[in-house]
């Protein structure tokens, strides 16, 4: 079960982006990390193409599913 409620580095509200999770304070969706890392971007290069979102975001959510994983 994917308890991403208790990141603060992500948001989810009814009105923003259909409800989608987004990186806070941003329009990003979560998704669009995974999904340009699925297709073979870096961090670094994901973090150029959606300038909004800082780092210690992006690391915030991939330990928090790496925790999950190893758990």
């Amino acid at each position: 079960m994917n308890q991403w409620e208790m990141l603060d580095v992500i948001e989810r509200q009814p009105d923003k982006v259909s409800g989608a999770w987004v990186f806070r304070g941003t329009r990003v969706p979560v998704a669009a990390l995974f999904e340009n890392l699925r297709d073979g971007a870096t961090v670094n290069e994901f973090l150029e193409w959606f300038p909004p979102v800082q780092r210690s975001q992006v690391e915030a959510v991939l330990n928090y599913e790496l925790n999950m994983l190893t758990a």
